[in-house]
């Protein structure tokens, strides 16, 4: 069994989330694949978007890198309080140890910024958006800039907008298990094929 980590900041949004937890917990019953979806937060209880309380596994502090294949951050808004959670400096160490063992390393939108806080992005490459934002500033300090609504390059998968959650949640099976699988759910899912 595989498990996979969903890093909740306070005023996430559930869109990016759910697309997750949707296309991971699809199963295919003539095949033996399994991947088990952990919740994490740096309090028990973490207020969506949309004003919704959901109940995380595990705290911050709590987690073992070691235990998990993915860490996937979400994005979220401003003012629902999303970037006083996620540029706390426990959730930056956490990118940074998942970073290091080499795992991959998942985001939609603005969650991309706690990676680009992080300091890991210096050597990956990384996307390109058509605003100045702090991603953006992070990558004038790399040559290592790619261009794309959905990048990834070596452990970390970055996407621009909420409308590539459901991509990136593909590929992110698909690195998990393999193409033909990840093809598989989202034909089940009636998502149209990527065109790459």
């Amino acid at each position: 069994m595989k498990k996979v980590l969903l890093l909740l900041a306070e005023g996430f949004e559930s869109l990016m989330a759910f697309a997750f937890i949707d296309v991971l917990g699809r199963k295919k019953v003539d095949v033996n694949i399994s991947i088990q979806l952990f919740t994490c937060g740096l309090r028990r209880e973490i207020v969506n978007s949309d004003n919704q309380r959901v109940t995380v596994d595990y705290l911050v502090y709590e987690v073992d890198p070691g235990m998990f294949e993915a860490l996937i951050i979400p994005g979220g808004f401003e003012k629902c309080g999303f970037y006083s959670d996620a540029y706390d400096e426990s959730i930056l160490m956490l990118i940074r140890m998942f970073d290091a063992r080499n795992k991959i390393i998942a985001s939609v939108c603005v969650g991309a910024l706690p990676i680009a806080l992080s300091g890991i992005l210096s050597t990956h490459k990384i996307i390109d958006d058509d605003k100045k934002t702090p991603l953006q500033i992070e990558q004038e300090k790399t040559e290592n800039v790619i261009s794309g609504p959905v990048v990834f390059n070596s452990n970390v998968i970055i996407s621009w907008k909420p409308s590539t959650a459901f991509e990136v949640a593909y590929l992110l099976l698909e690195r998990l298990t393999t193409k033909e699988y990840s093809n598989f759910i989202r034909k089940m899912m009636e998502f149209r094929m990527r065109q790459n």
